[in-house]
């Protein structure tokens, strides 16, 4: 891929942090990410322990999808020293009717609000810059904190499910925006 190609794009700011677009050069935060003890257990093992195949994993996952569908995970930084510390954003997934909020930090930015400010901007975005009718979010049954940040950006609970691969049981959160306003 050319440098211009894979430049990353700002995608939404807020008055701590800046979600912009993946590029390959995120892989190794990535690799982190999805190897923490708290990601396994409450999303799943990626099985990626390269950052050769966490390179790949995002260039056919985030990158693809936000080309395709012009939104998808974003890495959140720190604005005041551009420090990556996650990621938050929109993804489409075959087993919901639309896209759904995923968010996860490292460990070291927990408990300090950077959660919620990126996922409530990114459910702004959704609503008035994306025009989506409706955003999902879905999280494991015991994962209390996702429950609570999911009800605090006004989503409700819908129903379970057992989605694809894994089959697991998944709460299954649901906002619909009013787009006349």
């Amino acid at each position: 891929m050319s440098g211009a190609a894979t430049a990353a794009l700002s995608v939404i700011a807020t008055p701590r942090l800046r979600l912009r677009t993946v590029t390959p050069d995120d892989a190794a935060v990535y690799l982190a990410l999805v190897n923490e003890p708290s990601w396994i257990a409450n999303i799943g093992p990626r099985n990626l322990h390269t950052v050769v195949a966490a390179r790949a994993a995002l260039e056919t996952g985030a990158m693809a999808q936000f080309r395709q569908h012009g939104y998808a995970f974003c890495i959140v930084e720190r604005r005041s020293d551009g420090i990556a510390m996650g990621i938050c954003g929109l993804i489409l997934r075959a087993s919901l009717p639309g896209p759904d909020i995923g968010y996860a930090l490292l460990p070291a930015y927990w408990g300090q609000g950077y959660a919620y400010e990126a996922a409530a901007a990114v459910m702004c975005h959704a609503q008035h810059v994306l025009r989506l009718p409706t955003v999902y979010g879905i999280t494991s049954q015991q994962n209390q904190a996702s429950i609570n940040l999911l009800n605090k950006l006004g989503l409700r609970f819908e129903r379970f499910a057992r989605l694809p691969p894994d089959g697991k049981e998944t709460n299954i959160y649901r906002k619909d925006f009013r787009l006349d306003s």
